[in-house]
């Protein structure tokens, strides 16, 4: 849903704004609990589900989740997985490729949550083998999915490529782990079109079905396959599979890209960033308070941020404190002024603050910590 001047005086009025300090990281809990319900109801049961925190990265949101049945879960960093293990996630799946240090880390979180399914992705035999080894050293298992690349091309192995046995093969044979399925991250899978969208899913789900039964005709379990994000997700949830475990991301928040690009999607954005006008430089130009540090500069400049209110809002300018808006609105603005600014990259943005703003049916009435944002917590 893209956000329209009436949502802007109703669904994310505060009531309370002179009470908030700028730029800071708002979530608008009502519209996220319905994000959340509307999550499952699409996945048809909590219980298909395995949403990727990386979006949220909080406590709070976890519990929320749990709270609905979500009881699996998806992680980028070893952060946010002892986030969500504290949190009281029993069931993680850390979809990131272990190498060198995060090996011994492996290691220690086990031993740190040892009521904890910890799983992790592979796409390399020698550092299966080094994991495996680590693993049996202190007398543990842990279980690997086989990340396989569907064209996006960032990590993984094709479902065509041989080499797909034989990592598999070592999943299954290696001391000190085993072979937990495959992990699946389709974000080629983007097509604006939904027609083209879901003939692009169901090509990547048959292609792993066919790796399947493959891996099967030789022995080898496959108990689940980790698939998709947020583009795909609806995709995904309409294939009735056992094995399927559906992992959307951002749509706990929903971000102006996705509004943009996926009207098939009623997803709401939950997240803003107050921001407040410190300066009028020039008769169509103000400056805002929400520079780097505050919304994410990892999109092209003029595309990082949305002002629903300012619909000819044109992005000129963002330092690390400073963001230069060109737009007709100008003349109505003074310093102090408010505004809620919508990323477009709500993931990236959310790295960047400490915590955030909750409001509740209209009223701010605290903060969530954000405590999976850096690299490490203990481990």
């Amino acid at each position: 849903m893209v956000i329209n001047a009436a949502a802007l005086e109703t669904v994310y009025a505060i009531s309370n704004v002179d009470e908030m300090i700028s730029p800071s990281m708002v979530v608008f809990k009502d519209v996220m609990l319905r994000n959340l319900d509307m999550m499952v109801r699409i996945a048809g049961d909590a219980s298909r589900l395995r949403p990727h925190c990386k979006t949220h990265k909080m406590a709070a949101v976890t519990e929320i989740e749990l709270s609905k049945g979500v009881v699996k879960h998806k992680a980028a960093t070893f952060a946010e997985c002892e986030m969500l293990a504290m949190a009281g996630v029993k069931d993680i799946l850390l979809s990131y490729n272990l190498v060198g240090p995060n090996i011994r880390r492996a290691v220690a979180f086990k031993q740190a949550f040892p009521n904890v399914k910890f799983m992790a992705t592979a796409d390399h035999i020698p550092a299966i083998k080094q994991l495996g080894e680590a693993m049996t050293a202190a007398g543990l298992k842990m279980e690997l999915l086989l990340d396989i690349n569907p064209g996006f091309n960032r990590t993984g192995i094709s479902p065509t490529n041989p080499h797909a046995m034989d990592t598999y093969r070592a999943l299954v044979e290696t001391p000190g782990v085993w072979a937990g399925g495959m992990h699946i991250y389709d974000a080629n899978n983007y097509q604006f079109d939904l027609e083209e969208r879901t003939a692009g899913v169901h090509a990547t789900w048959n292609a792993a079905k066919g790796l399947q039964e493959k891996f099967e005709t030789r022995g080898w379990p496959v108990p689940r396959i980790v698939c998709g994000g947020t583009g795909s997700f609806p995709v995904y949830a309409a294939i009735n599979d056992p094995v399927l475990e559906l992992s959307p991301g951002t749509t706990v928040f929903h971000d102006y890209s996705y509004a943009e690009m996926f009207p098939d999607m009623h997803f709401e954005p939950a997240v803003a960033v107050l921001t407040r006008v410190i300066s009028h430089p020039l008769p169509d130009r103000v400056t805002f308070d929400a520079g780097h540090k505050s919304i994410t500069p990892d999109l092209p400049m003029g595309n990082r941020l949305a002002f629903p209110d300012m619909p000819d809002a044109k992005q000129v300018l963002q330092n690390e404190e400073h963001l230069g808006i060109e737009t007709s609105h100008a003349a109505k603005l003074s310093p102090g002024d408010h505004r809620l600014a919508f990323p477009r990259h709500v993931c990236t943005t959310t790295s960047l603050h400490d915590w955030a703003y909750v409001v509740d049916g209209g009223h701010m009435v605290g903060r969530w910590t954000i405590s999976s944002r850096t690299r490490e917590i203990t481990i």
